[in-house]
């Protein structure tokens, strides 16, 4: 009867990850490194947020968190994949290779925080002047990585193991023709003289309440593949469209078409997907119709057979529809720039979850609904069996599902965040690299 009790329990833990453990604690070395560090990385944060840097720009960031890691003892590599930041930390004691990342860019968003430490930063993106903001918290990322060092080297001679620490740049998508990102950092070779195994992140999300961690095992966050279409037609007055070919017309019938491609077309009862057009522009003044229509967009979606259905679908309906209008299409859509489903490895959130419920309590732990958004850890996740979780950044007291999302010009961050991840990602290390929790 015991090992029946034994063996069922494992296949519980196995079956559905979010099982409360109540025999995990709080490491008392985790309570007091964020104890001690909890200023310093409000503070750290801060700063990043007043100085943001888009994709493949973050030359400030990086110079900056190199020269904190060197302060603890470090010697980081600097420049991967543009201005990526690499670090080891060598316990003192053998053990597991585990790697961290947190990502270093902002977006180009113009910040209404009213913050007293608000970016005011304008640049650059696709040839128009920009604000620029940390609307999606990579600051808080940062900063929170960057604490957990501190907090291991201070405790390096007790520490079995090692740890990579990657500070990634271009986690948005570096600009066009640009590489970048996780996909850059991972084609010059980051996991080949030092493979982890495990790769931990996590991400501050404004639809979870502050003092909360969302976690699920299997797949978390959508692929995201961006797609172009230009219709073309022929130029002519506004007063004779007859005279011409309207690839407006065309245009604004296409996108209407192309939401069947998920209404009506992909079996949404398998998984989730989300055809998004977010720019079109065509025309210059109101009385000429165009000679074309530039459209660009994103699709979202967790199968691999669906994502390709879907790529096959939008061709179709932009060549047809197009040319109902006697109007001809050119689709591209560029799959390998795209980000894969983010996929947490089941048997490691399973092993891995009582240390984040150890942080913050089993109640405070759930697991989400699936994530239309996108995020290049999944390419991480590809190579090394990875776990990635959100920590909860809305102040209580205002409605999660109602907050500013992440990348709006008001997402607001409670810096009760910091110490949340702090302490989870800190907790998580120390019982994976200790051969903890159960496995």
């Amino acid at each position: 009867m015991a090992r029946k009790t034994v063996l069922l329990s494992a296949l519980l833990c196995a079956l559905s990850p979010l099982v409360a453990h109540a025999d995990v604690a709080q490491r008392p070395e985790v309570a007091a490194a964020a104890k001690r560090l909890q200023q310093q990385v409000v503070d750290w944060r801060r700063d990043f947020h007043a100085h943001p840097e888009l994709s493949n720009r973050e030359e400030r960031t990086a110079a900056k968190v190199a020269e904190r890691l060197r302060a603890m003892g470090l010697q980081p590599q600097t420049g991967v994949a543009v201005h990526g930041v690499v670090a080891i930390i060598k316990g003192g004691l053998p053990g597991p290779k585990i790697a961290l990342r947190a990502d270093m860019d902002a977006l180009p968003v113009t910040e209404q925080t009213g913050l007293p430490f608000a970016s005011k930063v304008k640049a650059e993106y696709r040839g128009e002047q920009v604000g620029v903001m940390h609307a999606c918290g990579h600051d808080a990322h940062t900063a929170t990585l960057l604490g957990v060092a501190d907090a291991l080297m201070a405790m390096r001679d007790k520490l079995p193991g090692e740890v990579m620490l990657i500070f990634q740049p271009a986690e948005e998508g570096a600009p066009p023709p640009e590489q970048g990102g996780a996909d850059l950092m991972l084609k010059e070779g980051l996991f080949k003289d030092f493979k982890p195994e495990a790769v931990f992140g996590l991400h501050v999300f404004s639809s979870v309440q502050a003092g909360q961690i969302a976690v699920r095992g299997g797949p978390l966050m959508a692929a995201s593949d961006r797609f172009s279409i230009t219709v073309n037609g022929r130029q002519t007055h506004g007063s004779a469209p007859w005279n011409g070919v309207d690839p407006i017309v065309a245009a604004s019938d296409l996108i209407g078409t192309a939401q069947t491609i998920v209404s009506r077309r992909s079996n949404l009862s398998k998984q989730p997907a989300v055809v998004t057009f977010g720019a079109i522009k065509g025309g210059i003044r109101y009385n000429i119709i165009p000679d074309s229509v530039e459209m660009v967009g994103t699709i979202r979606t967790f199968d691999p057979d669906m994502r390709q259905q879907i790529f096959a679908d939008l061709r179709n309906v932009a060549e047809h529809t197009a040319a109902a209008h006697g109007a001809t299409a050119v689709t591209e859509i560029f799959e390998k720039e795209g980000n894969p489903a983010t996929v947490n490895n089941p048997a490691l959130t399973a092993r891995m979850l009582p240390s984040l419920q150890a942080v913050v309590g089993s109640s405070n732990v759930y697991e989400p609904s699936l994530q239309m958004g996108a995020e290049d850890f999944s390419l991480y996740a590809l190579q090394v069996p990875s776990m990635f979780f959100f920590v909860g950044s809305t102040p209580e007291g205002i409605d999660p599902a109602t907050a500013p999302s992440n990348h709006s010009p008001r997402f607001l961050l409670d810096e009760k965040a910091l110490d949340v991840g702090l302490r989870a990602l800190l907790q998580v290390s120390l019982d994976y690299l200790h051969g903890g929790t159960q496995q």
